[in-house]
């Protein structure tokens, strides 16, 4: 019986103790089935929060495309509306002129600003000094040219005005020398075609009127379609020369 006893004890022994191994080995199952599942939701979760930050950076990039595509729109139609462009000078326009004293430069200068234009100095080679310009004196320069109509072919700096075809107007100034235009101003209307251009003559002088000066240049050029013009004082008043310019309807 004692030998009995035993033997079914160490039975009861020996299954207890592979009840708790069986249990051991369902708790390592278990654990490693939930290290598992989180692993798996781990990697979910990054594949999402890649996936969602992968839209945002091609969102953020489509929204900024778009704002700089609307910018240079905005920017073409501002261009557009304003009529911004690469040309300079308002109309085209030149303002060629010959000044004895200052006179015909003022004016020149107040017609430029007027309208934009740009500005054209005839210079002599040899510039008339003060003795040149004593009308007073029979032997002084201008009185002797004005006796000897050879002696007036006064040559210039230049005659040549950079992109010359570009003008649709040209202003010519001058003084009125003897009822005439100052002859200096003679050797750039004969030297340049004026075709296809609407010229106006200004001058400056202290008693003499306009007379028929710029007929006899318009003469003397034979192209262009040459304007009336406008004689002003010595001393003109820079509010009449801008009425007389915006009247022009240039």
């Amino acid at each position: 019986m004692k030998q009995i006893n035993n033997s079914i004890k160490k039975g009861a022994m020996m299954i207890m103790k592979a009840k708790k191994l069986l249990s051991i080995i369902l708790v390592g199952v278990s654990a490693v089935s939930l290290l598992a599942g989180c692993s798996s939701g781990i990697s979910s979760q990054d594949s999402s929060a890649e996936e969602t930050a992968g839209s945002t950076q091609e969102e953020s990039s489509e929204e900024t495309e778009e704002a700089q595509t609307d910018t240079q729109g905005d920017t073409e139609e501002s261009d557009q509306e304003t009529g911004a462009s690469d040309t300079s000078g308002a109309g085209n326009v030149l303002v060629v002129y010959y000044s004895a004293t200052g006179n015909t430069e003022n004016v020149a200068n107040i017609i430029a600003e007027t309208t934009g234009g740009d500005l054209f100095e005839l210079e002599p080679v040899e510039p008339y000094t003060d003795e040149d310009l004593n009308y007073s004196d029979e032997n002084s320069r201008v009185s002797r040219e004005h006796e000897d109509e050879s002696l007036r072919d006064v040559e210039l700096a230049s005659t040549t005005v950079d992109n010359w075809d570009s003008y649709d107007t040209v202003f010519i100034g001058y003084p009125i020398w003897w009822g005439i235009a100052a002859w200096p101003v003679d050797s750039f209307v004969e030297n340049n075609d004026f075709t296809g251009k609407t010229v106006i003559p200004f001058a400056t002088s202290a008693s003499s009127g306009l007379g028929e000066s710029g007929q006899l240049l318009a003469d003397m050029a034979g192209t262009g379609d040459w304007q009336e013009g406008m004689r002003f004082g010595s001393r003109p008043d820079e509010a009449d020369v801008q009425e007389w310019v915006n009247g022009l309807g240039l």
